[in-house]
């Protein structure tokens, strides 16, 4: 120990060299980092479809969903299988443990389905297999449009635009959304069928049989061998047009003579409008690790590089754009880092001077570089949890510097120069300054293993502290005692001050340290009293908090830079239906205004399995990003209870706004899952349990389940016995009945000027299409041809639009968010003694999940964490101090230090964040134990220096002594996370000061909490732990004098 501090101090310019170059590589590292929004986690979950057009949910669930099951349940490491049946497909969404290997998994998953798809109907389409992954969400969207523009100009140019974006390495892929899929469509009349008497399958069999790729081979001669080639494939529209369907000796009959064939596109499902025009957009999502920064700028390029060759009237816009928003709440964060480390200056120099004030200071950029460097060469990204570890250790990393600067201007005070004393320091401060970031270090330790998807988006938060303190342990025990030995130098006023507490003459010591002197030689008097009074406080604050508490919730949600509004109505509507609502959403989010881009999509599209899935009366999404916070009069949260309120006047029409979430995603707030085999019981409970949310309930908003709508299906039901005897089977009448709606499929083919396949499909034309052609339309049978109203009929039904299964059981979902001011954790509570009280039946169990499920998980992990916490430093505090009574007292500070943090909460009315608070807590801990192992060595050094003094006398110095460090590590950190505690947010950076915002919304409830606990234990801990130093000699002499014991000299702290 003495060794490298004497190497280093006489090798100055080599240590400070060092240092500057770590900052040097820690600033390249900073530049280095890709940024991105929140972590790029690896969501144990491979996401299975299954198309078959035109099945029902009923035969989805039965012929495609159960045999998948089946097979995907023979794999180990499988933690839930999760189906969707809905009209058309199945998705199944198989859960791993979060110790899976995403290769192995996905290998696994297709073995099982290809197992599963023997079973499988013959048409039905080959399963499409994904791995699930954060970077599945995009990082800007490219909104292509314009007024009047043909639809086919529009995909021309999104597909151009596709092909370059995809071309840029950061790019993973750009998929359209709000195109339509092209359609070489035949379209047949049933009359012209009829007179030539021409089956309706005599088409699809003539197209079906003359698209085929043929491979001939080759021709030997003896001379030379030659490939055959036979076209056989129909390369655009001309070929179908003349394809041969009948002859005789007057003439050949084709397609064309029967049929209207057309390049079209399908008929449309979905209608996507930005900025009030119809377009197409492109999802661009990065690669895993990718700078999202950089990324957007190579895009740009392309973009601005594209729109002069446009037509006048096409518009490109970014919508979504999460660049921006990232660089914002980065930066924002940043200045605000940046104000503290100001203020922590201004503290510092105003009570030890500008020398000393700068030493302490500079262990901010050098703590935070040197994460860079460990961030950067752990290939992390910059990101939300990040920035995280970041603010937390700036409350932590200055400690150590603090004590090592302090005590070697009280050495210079005594005489000694700048080199020695800081070497004096270092020998003296090592352990203590090591034990306390170790103790810190081990706070955080436990965090590193929390289980499950929360975990590895958590685990970016403890890698990021530990880099942060050894960083600081690096700079207290190195860099600071370095520099300070060439740029200290002790004051008059420090000498002066400083012999009075060596001398032992506090009673000379004026002022603040002077009073607390005063203070602390009566409180010794009394440690029993002080003990009781320290009990009963914290006993007070717990049982007050329980009572009067604000409650529970699982993450802050801040103010919104940018909103989802989902819109929902009932009905059996179409597109046409759907589109009309949605434009009359938009109109009113129009005449509110507040908006730079508003993006508006119809139809609910791709459904999501489990608590994530939309309710089925939706109608389509409206996304708005809001103008700058600093030009408009409402924040976030005021405009998006306009939007809700103005499209509820809308008749039918209710709205509900989805907030973006700070964690993984987990769905609406409250979220009961029933679970059943009979749908009728489960639909009959959920109506129940939502009548009750509804009518009984107060504080809640967005209430919806996913039971099926109110709403009919037409079941065709064939008189088989009737179809035989008139010569008809199923496959005809199938035919038949496919032609009123969507067409029958005849195969695909791939035209010169489109890089995807597309469908050939033969229907009848728009005026035959729908079900009251049943009665009208007849099929060909070797009898001639035949009504089908012959032997069928037609029974409109209720619709079931989809059928969820979780583990081979049914369920449906009821849901709902907390209203404005209403904390969910009550609800729930609500919620679930009702449940207690009027279960349902027998047949059905219910389970809360959602953000109640994460919560009780985290909160669970957390309090094991501590506990463990608690542990691993009660084992390092006995190891430095061989004492339990010492450990045990410092422990006891990390209680004191949590009922200021719920006394906080209680005055202010704050809720309980457990991802916020919880970790705020555990960071306090650190702070607080450190001030307290500081005392106690300090303590016990100054018993074995002066083993004349009275315990008294020495627990008065050990107090004053430590007043000045234990005021700077709390005031410093106090004083930083102040102005975010109080909801403002300082930018130095950017010179901006911003009351209340995303960045202060977001981050009050860890600063308020570090503020509050520091400030409440710091006062006890000046008090409270010298005062228990005195305990145990007091009870030793209590218990003599009650057994009548002489006293006999003996040390005056033993255990």
């Amino acid at each position: 120990m003495k060794t490298y501090i004497d190497a280093a101090i006489s090798r100055s310019r080599t240590t400070v060299s060092i240092f500057v170059v770590t900052l040097l590589a820690g600033f390249a590292s900073y530049l280095a980092i890709p940024v991105e929004m929140y972590p790029d986690v690896q969501v144990p979950m491979v996401v299975t479809t299954i198309i078959h057009e035109g099945i029902s949910p009923e035969d989805a669930e039965r012929l495609l969903s159960k045999p998948a099951e089946l097979e995907l349940k023979t794999i180990d490491g499988i933690v839930e299988v999760t189906s969707f049946s809905s009209e058309g497909a199945a998705t199944l969404m198989t859960e791993f443990d979060i110790s899976f290997e995403s290769s192995a998994a996905l290998a696994e998953v297709r073995e099982a389905i290809n197992r599963a798809k023997a079973r499988f109907p013959q048409s039905t389409e080959e399963p499409i297999i994904q791995e699930m992954s954060a970077a599945s969400m995009p990082i800007v969207q490219i909104a292509i449009g314009g007024e009047g523009v043909p639809e086919r100009t529009l995909l021309r140019i999104a597909e151009d635009l596709q092909r370059e974006i995809e071309l840029v390495p950061q790019v993973l892929e750009a998929p359209m959304v709000g195109n339509r899929e092209q359609l070489l469509e035949v379209v047949i009349n049933p009359s012209k069928l009829e007179t030539y008497g021409i089956p309706n399958g005599s088409i699809v069999q003539t197209v079906t049989s003359n698209n085929r790729l043929i491979a001939a081979g080759q021709v030997d001669t003896g001379q030379g061998s030659f490939p055959v080639k036979v076209p056989g494939l129909i390369e655009n529209a001309d070929d179908l047009f003349n394809l041969p369907l009948a002859s005789n000796d007057l003439g050949v009959l084709t397609v064309s003579d029967l049929a209207e064939v057309r390049r079209t596109f399908k008929d449309a499902t979905r209608y996507s409008y930005a900025n009030h025009s119809q377009n197409i957009s492109l999802n661009v999502m990065k690669r895993k690790g990718a700078n999202l920064v950089e990324a957007f700028e190579q895009i740009n390029v392309i973009v601005e590089e594209m729109r002069p060759t446009l037509p006048p009237a096409v518009t490109m816009a970014y919508i979504n754009n999460s660049v921006p928003i990232a660089l914002e709440q980065n930066s924002g964060l940043s200045g605000n880092m940046a104000t503290a480390m100001v203020l922590v200056l201004l503290v510092v120099i105003a009570t030890v001077g500008v020398r000393s004030g700068l030493l302490v200071t500079l262990a901010v950029p050098f703590s935070f570089f040197f994460a860079f460097i460990i961030i950067n060469v752990l290939e992390f990204t910059y990101n939300f949890m990040v920035i995280f570890g970041l603010l937390l250790g700036l409350g932590m990393l200055i400690d150590g510097a603090i004590v090592m600067v302090e005590y070697a201007d009280r050495k210079m005070a005594e005489g000694l120069d700048s080199r020695e004393a800081y070497k004096a320091s270092v020998k003296r401060m090592f352990w203590p300054i090591t034990a306390s970031t170790a103790t810190t270090l081990a706070a955080f330790l436990p965090l590193m293993f929390w289980p499950g998807v929360s975990g590895q988006f958590m685990s970016y938060l403890p890698i990021t502290v530990f880099a942060v303190l050894i960083g600081s342990l690096f700079y207290a025990l190195l860099f600071a005692p370095t520099i300070g030995a060439l740029i200290g130098k002790s004051t008059d006023a420090d000498r002066t001050y400083l012999k009075n507490l060596e001398e032992g003459n506090p009673g000379k010591v004026t002022g603040i340290t002077g009073v607390y002197a005063s203070i602390l030689q009566k409180a010794v008097n009394v440690p029993g009293t002080i003990f009781i009074l320290s009990i009963a406080t914290l006993v007070s604050i717990v049982i007050a908090y329980d009572r009067w508490g604000s409650g529970i919730e699982f993450f802050v949600t801040p103010e919104p830079l940018q909103t989802q509004v989902q819109i929902f109505a009932r009905g059996n509507l179409s597109p046409a239906e759907l589109r009309d609502i949605m434009l009359d959403a938009e109109q009113r989010i129009e005449e509110i205004g507040y908006y730079e881009g508003i993006v508006t999509q119809s139809g609910a599209g791709a459904q999501s399995a489990g608590p994530m899935q939309a309710a089925p009366d939706l109608v389509g999404t409206i996304f708005v990003e809001l103008t700058d916070r600093r030009t408009r009069d409402f924040d976030g949260f005021e405009i998006e209870n306009m939007y809700r309120q103005a499209i509820s006047q809308i008749p039918g029409v209710r709205a509900e706004i989805v907030s973006v979430e700070q964690g993984p995603p987990v769905g609406k707030e409250i979220q009961v899952e029933l679970s059943g085999e009979e749908l009728d019981l489960l639909f009959i409970e959920a109506g129940r349990i939502r009548e009750f949310m509804e009518n009984e309930m107060t504080g809640l908003i967005d209430i919806d389940d996913t039971a099926p709508l109110p709403g009919i299906e037409w079941e065709i039901n064939v008189d088989r016995a009737q179809a035989a005897m008139l010569g008809a089977n199923m496959s005809e009448i199938g035919a038949a009945v496919q032609l009123l709606t969507n067409g029958i499929f005849m195969g695909d083919y791939r035209p010169d000027d489109s890089e995807e396949e597309v469908d050939i499909r033969v229907r009848y034309p728009v005026e035959y299409r729908g079900i009251d052609q049943l009665d009208t339309i007849r099929i060909s049978t070797p009898n001639g041809p035949v009504p089908i109203s012959s032997f069928v009929t037609r029974e409109a039904k209720q619709k079931v639009s989809s059928i969820q299964r979780v583990d081979s059981s049914r369920v449906v979902y009821i849901r709902a968010n907390p209203a404005p001011g209403t904390v969910a954790d009550n609800k729930l509570q609500e919620l679930a003694a009702w449940l207690e009280a009027n279960p349902p039946v027998a047949e059905v169990d219910y389970l809360f999940r959602g953000a109640n499920e994460e919560q009780e998980e985290s909160a669970e992990f957390l309090i094991q964490a501590f506990a463990l916490a608690m542990a691993l430093m009660a084992i390092l505090l006995v190891t430095q101090f061989n004492s339990y009574y010492q450990a045990l007292l410092i422990l006891s500070s990390v209680l004191l230090s949590t009922s200021g943090v719920l006394l906080g909460l209680l005055a202010t009315g704050q809720t309980f964040s457990v991802m916020l608070t919880g970790i705020g807590i555990v960071a306090l801990a650190g702070i607080i134990v450190n001030n307290n192992i500081v005392l106690i060595d300090t303590f016990n050094v100054l018993q074995r220096e002066h083993p004349k003094w009275t315990l008294k006398e020495t627990i008065v110095h050990t107090g004053i002594q430590r007043l000045r460090p234990v005021f700077l590590t709390t005031f410093t950190t106090g004083f930083g996370l102040l102005p975010l505690a109080i909801g403002m947010s300082f930018d130095l950076i950017s010179a901006e000061i911003e009351i209340g915002g995303p960045i202060a919304s977001q981050w009050a409830g860890l600063a308020s909490t570090i503020v509050f606990g520091l400030s409440f234990a710091t006062i006890l801990t000046l008090i409270v732990t010298p005062v228990m130093l005195a305990l145990p000699d007091r009870l030793r002499h209590m218990f003599r004098r009650e057994t009548k014991i002489a006293p006999r000299a003996e040390p005056s702290l033993g255990v």
